[in-house]
């Protein structure tokens, strides 16, 4: 396996690091927090780091698991020290009650992530259509992703399936827009009846 940063110490960092360390990864959190940080890498165990916010991330494959207010300032504070990496931007950019959007079809946070990262990191969108929650429960899953670059999806592709995740390829960059649309229809199906523990499938059997 490989070792995985993660920049935050929210929910979603503490479900993907905790399944990703069950599946043998090693996960190294980087947060502007170092004292939360620390605290989940104890919860989290199985050989958890602690890395300096702003310091080059361990990993190759950089999780973006800030707000999504912060996550292109966040990218820029980093710099060069995350080139060549592979940016998995994980937001969802919803407006103040979380029934649309504060993005637009070309405007997506990816790109916007994209647009600041350094020269060689490239930034593949994932994990934004599936509760904390549902990820943390173990159980197979279909993760939709999307990005430019060809190497970097395919790193993002085994390391989804890794976690008994399959991958699901929804194509460019630009297919981010669509995503985050997606973690709004996830979140109004889930208030209005379905619940919280709901998640996505494409619907075909599993190979």
């Amino acid at each position: 396996m490989t070792t995985i940063s993660i920049i935050g110490s929210g929910n979603m960092a503490t479900a993907i690091g905790t399944r990703a360390a069950k599946h043998g990864h090693t996960v190294e959190l980087m947060s502007r927090d170092a004292a939360k940080a620390q605290a989940l890498a104890d919860r989290i165990g199985n050989g958890a780091t602690v890395g300096a916010f702003g310091a080059r991330p361990a990993g190759d494959i950089v999780i973006v698991a800030v707000r999504y207010a912060g996550a292109a300032d966040v990218v820029a504070h980093y710099g060069d020290a995350l080139a060549g990496k592979i940016l998995v931007d994980i937001t969802n950019p919803f407006n103040a009650d979380a029934t649309g959007l504060v993005t637009t079809p070309g405007d997506s946070m990816s790109q916007r992530i994209a647009a600041v990262a350094p020269e060689g990191a490239h930034v593949v969108k994932a994990f934004n259509t599936v509760f904390g929650g549902v990820l943390a429960e173990e159980k197979p899953l279909d993760g939709f992703f999307a990005g430019d670059n060809a190497e970097a999806k395919a790193r993002v592709s085994a390391f989804l399936e890794s976690l008994d995740i399959r991958p699901l390829d929804a194509g460019g960059l630009e297919m981010a827009h669509a995503l985050e649309w997606a973690g709004i229809l996830l979140v109004g199906l889930a208030r209005n009846g379905a619940g919280f523990g709901i998640a996505f499938g494409a619907g075909v059997p599993r190979q």
